[in-house]
């Protein structure tokens, strides 16, 4: 076997083990996306009928509009405080150098690593004695702790790629260090800035573990979920299931897509954070 077949050999293999790794993780979602039209309330092949029937007993729950309606506040409160504590967090790292830098990075970027049970036990415990523990806000606060080293990571990889020497042309050129901050350092991290809002956003859009330590009676939707799990198997979970699913993947991919700014060339990233007025 010549060079050439081998590596068309190893490049199939290769998307082969891609296909089935991506089959392997979206079955089960595929699956609930198909059962949350059965007629059907038990999961079973063949489906009993197709219907909507579950999707109307979503729409006309109050206890899923109430999740949804935390959820939505949470994230959107959450990604907004994570992003601006990441981002702080990150150019502290890129601008200044000090004893323990190294420390202090890994201590920033930990929470994510500690399992979550641990995590919503010590909030839980933490909040309890500051009086915080059971409100929407004891979930925005575990959250925020949970998603600032996304928020961190993503505005750290950024800054990585900027010349250090365009703020210093910009305190010669007259600007002093918040009109350099504006005018330089956040048109360069716009992408990742908006990332990170997308980012967190899932993060907290998604996280159930924590939430259910702290949230007391303001119970976001994914714990609403386990509620239901608790209780009795509803067909109503594959609905809200998707529904969490596409927010969630839609958040991703936006992310991404900003992401993705970052590879333009350095001469189209110079002429953008070029224009500072003294």
């Amino acid at each position: 076997m010549n060079d050439f077949n081998r590596n068309r050999l190893v490049d199939w293999a290769l998307k082969l083990y891609v296909a089935l790794s991506f089959g392997f993780i979206f079955a089960p979602i595929a699956a609930s996306f198909v059962f949350s039209f059965n007629a059907d309330r038990f999961p079973s092949l063949p489906l009993g009928g197709f219907s909507t029937v579950w999707y109307e007993a979503v729409w006309n729950d109050p206890l899923v509009w109430e999740g949804l309606r935390n959820t939505l506040i949470a994230g959107i409160v959450v990604s907004v405080l994570a992003t601006v504590i990441g981002f702080g967090a990150a150019y502290t790292d890129f601008r200044y150098r000090f004893f323990g830098k190294t420390v202090y990075v890994a201590l920033a970027l930990l929470p994510p690593t500690i399992p979550v049970v641990i995590l919503g036990l010590a909030m839980l415990a933490f909040l309890s004695s500051t009086h915080l523990s059971g409100a929407i806000y004891s979930v925005m606060i575990a959250h925020v702790v949970m998603c600032a080293p996304f928020a961190m990571a993503i505005c750290r990889l950024r800054l990585s790629q900027m010349d250090p020497s365009l703020e210093a042309a910009a305190w010669n050129l007259g600007a002093t260090e918040w009109m350099a901050m504006r005018h330089v350092i956040i048109p360069f991290c716009k992408p990742a800035i908006f990332s990170a809002l997308f980012i967190t956003m899932a993060v907290s859009f998604d996280e159930f573990a924590v939430a259910w330590f702290v949230s007391g009676l303001n119970e976001t939707l994914p714990v609403k979920v386990l509620g239901f799990l608790q209780g009795q198997v509803s067909p109503r979970i594959n609905v809200i299931g998707t529904f969490v699913f596409i927010a969630s993947m839609t958040l991703v991919i936006l992310a991404q897509i900003l992401l993705m700014k970052r590879s333009a060339a350095p001469a189209g990233g110079a002429k953008e954070t070029g224009a500072v007025t003294p």
